[in-house]
């Protein structure tokens, strides 16, 4: 092998690495739970909190000082009130499949959410892995969840493992 080539294969790999070092990749989130954690810390959904979707109808980062612990998981929230309204009714407020994208459910597997790309529907809410599949999800919600209620009960089983 040329010198040069290997050279190129050693920055693509470096590349690669630093890529998913940076955006938060495996390295970061636990994808193999029932609940989309981090994995060092336990906090869900990158600490957003999740009753402010609702309220705001954006992602507001939680508080430390506002934490329940739910699920395997720890909530943050931005306030007591949102912390006791999760706490009444955290099927209402807690993100549906765990945090997983419900279009990449849809296709087969489990990629976690991103807090940033949400949507709610019929008082539900969602996270998306990218932007785009938020906005096809947000097109069509019945024909995904459809698609979902066929393959989650087989994945999420997987995640129990």
């Amino acid at each position: 092998m040329r010198p040069g080539i290997a050279l190129i294969g050693l920055r693509v790999c470096l590349l690669a690495g630093l890529w998913i070092i940076c955006t938060g990749g495996p390295a970061w989130t636990a994808t193999t739970e029932r609940i989309v954690v981090n994995r060092f810390t336990g906090v869900a959904i990158e600490g957003f909190d999740p009753v402010a979707y609702f309220v705001t109808g954006t992602a507001v980062q939680g508080r430390a000082e506002f934490e329940a612990n739910l699920w395997g998981a720890v909530w943050r929230f931005r306030n007591e009130g949102n912390r006791a309204s999760f706490l009444a009714h955290p099927e209402i407020y807690g993100p549906q499949f765990g945090g997983y994208d419900p279009a990449d459910i849809a296709r087969g597997v489990t990629v976690a959410g991103n807090p940033r790309f949400f949507a709610i529907v019929a008082q539900r809410l969602y996270l998306f892995s990218r932007e785009a599949n938020r906005d096809a999800f947000a097109a069509n919600p019945e024909r995904f969840l459809y698609e979902v209620g066929k393959r989650w009960p087989a994945l999420q089983e997987q995640l129990s493992q």
